[in-house]
């Protein structure tokens, strides 16, 4: 059974967020492995996870969506 996500486990594997992102991702229900699947495709790295894990969905998805939201709009200036 996996555990479910922690202010502190979330500080620890992204660094430091907005209070809103943290309590966004720990109410999604994620593990760390629906975490670590999240910040490899923020990072473009969803190449080298096989095709076993694409398309991202469910709680890394949600998590993944979290995590970009208002990025878009900071690359756009």
């Amino acid at each position: 059974m996996s555990v479910p996500l922690t202010h502190d486990s979330i500080v620890r594997g992204c660094g430091p967020l907005p209070d809103w992102k943290i309590a966004s991702i720990e109410r999604t229900g994620g593990s760390w492995e629906d975490l670590e699947i999240a910040l490899a495709f923020a990072a473009g790295e969803d190449d080298v996870m096989g095709e076993a894990r694409l398309p991202l969905t469910g709680k890394a998805q949600s998590i993944y969506e979290i995590l970009m939201a208002g990025e878009l709009e900071n690359d756009d200036r």
